[in-house]
């Protein structure tokens, strides 16, 4: 069995000390309630305030919680009640689509699946839930690369791996694809990413207007697309209906 490191062990033990405390403690307090030399506390400190998770008072020298963990506890917060507000919302989605039906959100340098609602006939399907999809072939990932600053960055400074003959991958030819994408509120993925699957995604806001996520629907290129090989009109609809639906839940107004 592998060992725990010592060193991350100290460091979360600090942080809950911290964060069970109704004011701020001393370099002596911490030490003495962890159990630890001054100097090996003083490291961890210096080390966790580098980091933002901890800050010292400049006057009194004593250490609090920093900024750094309430943003991470924001964003696992934001996460959850994304997928709070889009459980009703694409449950519907897939009722009258028909298709499979997707919440991603960006993480890394990817897509994460964070919501899957199965495609509402007897076939066998498996749950998506944790996978990773990629930003620059998705439906979902051309979504969050066009309106989310970071996630353009993360797209274009990866490389983008050509999984089919029609998948994207030229900066010049990406960006055109992003600017569409903006211009129209929808992205599509026709056979970019997997041979005879198509897809249609579309943004969702938070309260500060901000991109937090996108919803897709995605099947058969047959049933998604129409003769002309583009997404039906009513499916791109349904998708930002439904995108605009969860906005607004979200305190994002409307779209």
């Amino acid at each position: 069995m592998a060992r725990n490191i010592q060193s991350l062990e100290r460091a979360a033990a600090m942080l809950r000390l911290l964060a069970g405390g109704e004011r701020r403690l001393g370099l002596s307090d911490i030490a003495s309630a962890l159990g630890l030399a001054k100097g090996t506390a003083h490291g961890i400190l210096r080390t966790l305030q580098a980091e933002g998770f901890v800050e010292q008072d400049p006057a009194s020298g004593r250490y609090q919680l920093g900024a750094e963990l309430l943003r991470l506890g924001n964003s696992y917060l934001d996460v959850h009640e994304l997928r709070a507000r889009a459980l009703v919302w694409t449950d519907d989605l897939a009722r009258a689509s028909g298709e499979s039906v997707y919440v991603g959100v960006l993480h890394q340098q990817g897509v994460l699946i964070m919501h899957h609602v199965f495609r509402p006939d007897d076939s066998r399907q498996v749950l998506e839930v944790g996978a990773m999809q990629p930003l620059h072939s998705t439906a979902l990932g051309k979504v969050l690369s066009a309106y989310d600053p970071v996630a353009h960055s993360e797209a274009v400074e990866v490389e983008r791996r050509a999984f089919t003959p029609r998948t994207v991958t030229d900066p010049e030819g990406f960006e055109e694809v992003l600017s569409l994408t903006r211009a129209r509120g929808w992205a599509a993925d026709v056979e970019e990413t997997w041979d005879g699957i198509a897809s249609v995604a579309a943004p969702i806001h938070d309260r500060r207007r901000m991109p937090v996520g996108a919803v897709a629907v995605a099947g058969a290129v047959e049933r998604v697309c129409g003769e002309n090989g583009e997404p039906r009109p009513a499916l791109v609809a349904s998708v930002r209906d439904c995108a605009r639906a969860v906005s607004r839940d979200l305190g994002a107004g409307r779209f």
